[in-house]
């Protein structure tokens, strides 16, 4: 979290800002709230991109999509203003970091018990976004927010929007769409794209999460050599216990039929017992001391104070909050890393 820059703006829509998140292929990331008190996340899109017809028909066409999408493991878009002249949406924001955060700063890997209930979360998140018909195409450390109650999901639908923007598989800010080490073999080839796709991205993040380490290396000795890995050779699971390192190869098939249902990753897992209604975990989930340095990231959040008052910078007319939106929280990150850099697993997001 850092402050507000000079040519930062002070208000967004409806929303005051208070801090920078982040920033990635899709734009800034703030931490806001409404005239009401409310604590949100909001992505402002990249003036490029708003500035690209093609791209702003594909964001108006997902962010419709996503509000559709409820279920409590998942923070669903509360408003947007499609039509501003840059684009902009709002989500609920969850005081926790990162997964990417968790397991290369905070804690390091995972004990085998909170990953499987971490898969149970995601897996859960995954079936409320393929039911609202989305596919989240980017499912990574970086876009899995952890919380004591669980983990939650966000930047679902959004990868889709930049897929408008790209030229071989590069978008014209010269990112890929999808991070490529935890990309599907079928994003890698560029083949039509299903859910299962998601399968194999929770594949990946749970090898991560379990070992620290990306299942099919980093891009030290190049993107496109880490690709080829992807498509065609199989992961390195060695660090994993064996029931976990199972369910994990099933889900990282190469052909996407072979791929365990949402369904049967929640059967195996065990773990659908642990989880409660509204989001919660019925018991502790994560290891005591990553509790504790959770409960840091929350102060860190009610500390917060607002910025010195300056003139708004009004980026379009606010339009009215959308009504009946759930609450949930988010940060976010567009899907892209560079393709220049080695994908290292994705730093670029900044934990709340």
């Amino acid at each position: 979290m850092e402050k507000l820059g000079p040519g930062d703006p002070q208000r967004i829509g409806a929303y005051r800002l208070l801090a920078r998140l982040g920033a990635g292929g899709m734009g800034h990331v703030y931490l806001a709230r409404s005239d009401r008190g409310r604590t949100v996340a909001v992505k402002l899109v990249r003036e490029e991109l708003a500035e690209q017809e093609e791209f702003r028909n594909r964001f108006r066409q997902e962010v419709r999509a996503a509000r559709r999408v409820g279920g409590a493991w998942t923070a669903p878009v509360l408003d947007a203003d499609t039509e501003a002249t840059i684009p902009w949406l709002a989500t609920g924001y969850v005081a926790g970091p990162s997964l990417q955060s968790v397991i290369s700063q905070d804690h390091g890997p995972l004990p085998e018990r909170s990953v499987k209930i971490l898969a149970a979360g995601l897996a859960n998140a995954l079936k409320d976004i393929h039911a609202a018909g989305l596919i989240h195409r980017d499912l990574k450390p970086s876009n899995v927010l952890v919380t004591i109650d669980g983990p939650r999901v966000i930047d679902f639908g959004i990868a889709r929007a930049l897929e408008t923007v790209t030229d071989g598989g590069l978008t014209r800010t010269g990112a890929l769409v999808g991070s490529p080490g935890f990309m599907a073999p079928e994003q890698v080839r560029g083949d039509r794209v299903t859910p299962a796709c998601d399968v194999f991205c929770l594949g990946s993040v749970l090898a991560y999460a379990a070992s620290g380490a990306l299942p099919f290396g980093t891009a030290n000795s190049g993107v496109h050599a880490l690709m080829f890995r992807i498509a065609q050779e199989e992961p390195d699971l060695s660090a994993l216990p064996e029931e976990l390192a199972e369910l994990v190869a099933d889900c990282l098939r190469k052909t996407p039929a072979d791929r365990p249902t949402l369904e049967q990753i929640l059967e195996r897992t065990g773990a659908e017992d642990t989880l409660g209604d509204g989001g919660r975990t019925r018991d502790p989930w994560l290891p005591g001391g990553l509790v504790a340095q959770l409960g840091r990231h929350a102060v860190q959040l009610l500390d917060t104070e607002n910025p010195d008052e300056g003139s708004p910078v009004s980026l379009a007319p606010p339009k009215e909050l959308t009504k009946g939106a759930a609450a949930a929280g988010t940060d976010a990150e567009a899907p892209a890393a560079p393709a220049s850099t080695p994908d290292t697993p994705p730093t670029d997001d900044t934990p709340p």
